[in-house]
């Protein structure tokens, strides 16, 4: 489920592990400041910006011009959007929309339009990915935990073994979710709508990723307690960005 995405304003991003940048030295390559300064998306997106920070984000996943990208779980297609003008009308975005809805997951997607004509929608199945693949990047926002919901009966890590084998060699699969407190594991996605960082780590590496990147930018304010629709936290939650590389 999508929500809003609080930055502070002197936080930092990690772009590579180990390795930090404060956010105002962020070099925003031109094809994601088109992206985000595109007239013909919506107000409502427009709205989001300065809690979402689309730019930082697309910088820090590396959108490139020319990239075959997959979405996870789409909903109201804000990252959908932004991908779409970033990646160039030579290249194209797949969303992948699950096929059980709901307040977790509901079944959307954002149809092509003149305005962003290279995208499609197929249902969140192994043969429809496959038969979508390959793809430079898979991205996800806040809903990587969704797939632990244990009344979808998901096997997550055969999830992560679909999206490993349907990106090109060097591809990347970029997470940002909602931070659980650590040791928790798999247990916050059904209480809290959260999930452990360093078990989205050691599931997704054990399927053959490499972590390459990781963000440090946090908000100590959040305790990571309650669940992420509490008025006190919603919109402001600690939040991680995860980057992934299929090796080359």
């Amino acid at each position: 489920m999508k929500h809003r995405h609080l930055f502070a304003a002197a936080a930092a991003i990690a772009l590579a592990v180990g390795a930090a940048t404060a956010v105002a030295d962020i070099v925003i390559p031109a094809n994601i400041a088109a992206a985000v300064a595109n007239p013909d998306r919506p107000q409502a997106d427009r709205d989001r910006d300065p809690a979402r920070k689309p730019a930082e984000v697309l910088a820090f996943a590396g959108v490139q011009p020319g990239a075959r990208v997959l979405e996870l779980i789409p909903g109201g297609g804000y990252f959908t959007r932004l991908l779409s003008v970033a990646v160039g009308p030579s290249a194209h975005v797949t969303e992948a929309v699950p096929q059980i809805g709901g307040p977790d997951a509901s079944v959307k997607g954002v149809d092509p339009t003149p305005q962003f004509p290279n995208i499609s929608v197929v249902a969140f199945t192994p043969a429809a990915v496959s038969a979508a693949a390959p793809f430079d990047l898979v991205w996800t926002s806040q809903n990587y935990h969704d797939l632990h919901l244990t009344r979808l009966h998901l096997d997550v890590v055969g999830l992560d073994k679909l999206i490993y084998a349907s990106l090109k060699p060097g591809g990347i699969f970029f997470i940002e979710d909602h931070a659980a407190l650590a040791g928790t594991g798999a247990t916050a996605p059904d209480k809290l709508h959260r999930i452990d960082e360093d078990f989205v780590k050691q599931e997704v590496e054990s399927v053959g990723f490499r972590l390459v990147g990781e963000s440090n930018v946090r908000n100590p304010a959040d305790a990571r307690t309650v669940i992420v629709f509490d008025p006190s936290i919603r919109g402001h939650t600690d939040q991680f960005l995860l980057k992934f590389q299929k090796p080359a």
